[in-house]
């Protein structure tokens, strides 16, 4: 007998027994060894479980990373969870660096305190909308990659699964700063896991284009203020809100 994940299948492949009956003591054959064993043959398989068994394996990178670079034409399972903690904005954010250009064309520079300043502004704005509106996050994080499938993605954890389901539900039909806000549930509850660990130090090799997450960092007086370390100071709105209903 060969055993595939869940999928059982004899190993003549018709669905038949090579010795005596189920559940008779006699000769078996032991998964993945292809070596003949004395014990108790298992029940035969039901129909149910051989027809609903996919034979395509589970996408470690949408598993890990909730995203992958080949999408749906991925030749790998991507298993959307039905609940999550976890949500992730699709390419919510727009990093001035990589977009700034002049009326001719040409790039427009922007200074590293610049995007900083940027960033935290950006990062604060969601985090509040989404913590006043929908619950307690536990963890937010932004990549900084480059690659489509991870461009400006927000991975937003709350602490109750319900607030996210919520948060998507709704967020679906908001947009924010002229684009619409696509939101899903996402795999991803370690972010450990996720993130490129030569990246933290400095040495990935891959730059932008690496399949796992860059994380951006927000300044440290900002993640005090957020995660309740600090002095709370509500979003100063100087602007109108990017947060809209349609």
């Amino acid at each position: 007998l060969r055993y595939s994940g869940l999928r059982r299948t004899s190993e003549n492949g018709r669905g038949e027994w090579p010795f005596g009956e189920p559940g008779h003591l006699g000769p078996c054959w032991r998964g993945g060894s292809g070596r003949c064993f004395w014990g108790v043959r298992p029940p035969r398989p039901s129909v149910h479980l051989y027809l609903c068994t996919s034979s395509r394996v589970n996408c470690s990178f949408y598993f890990k990373i909730g995203a992958c670079r080949h999408g749906d034409r991925c030749s790998r399972l991507h298993n959307k969870p039905t609940f999550s903690q976890t949500i992730v904005l699709l390419n919510l954010y727009r990093n001035p660096q990589n977009t700034a250009q002049t009326a001719d064309g040409s790039h427009c520079h922007v200074s590293d305190v610049e995007v900083q300043e940027h960033y935290d502004n950006f990062f604060e704005e969601v985090f509040t909308e989404l913590q006043e509106k929908y619950g307690e996050i536990e963890e937010m994080n932004v990549c900084d990659n480059l690659g489509d499938h991870l461009v400006g993605n927000v991975y937003v954890k709350f602490r109750r699964e319900e607030d996210a389901e919520r948060a998507v539900a709704e967020l679906n039909n908001r947009w924010f700063n002229g684009q619409a806000v696509h939101a899903e549930l996402s795999p991803v509850t370690d972010f450990r896991e996720s993130c490129c660990r030569q990246y933290e130090m400095g040495e990935c090799t891959r730059g932008g284009f690496c399949n796992f997450m860059h994380l951006r960092p927000i300044s440290r007086n900002l993640r005090r203020q957020l995660y309740g370390r600090g002095p709370r100071r509500r979003y100063l709105r100087t602007k109108l809100p990017r947060f809209l209903r349609p």
